[in-house]
């Protein structure tokens, strides 16, 4: 499906949420119910986006990529 293209390994906390952001940083947002947590940067490798795929942190802690469907 995808593949990773991150080189920096970032450690998951319970409760929070990981997505790569408009600048090319991966962020951290606490879920609902973490009632305590900021949204915060995590490590420091920045992404470079294309057009047409999707960014995610894979379950070992790498960015990866994947092509987006089109209909």
């Amino acid at each position: 499906m995808g593949h990773r293209i991150g080189k920096e390994k970032i450690t998951r906390e319970p409760g929070f949420l990981y997505y790569v952001g408009k600048d090319g940083y991966v962020w951290r947002a606490p879920m609902k119910t973490n009632k305590r947590g900021r949204k915060k940067k995590v490590g420091s490798e920045r992404i470079k986006k294309r057009k047409g795929y999707m960014y995610y942190l894979d379950k070992r802690g790498y960015v990866g990529e994947a092509k987006m469907a089109r209909k």
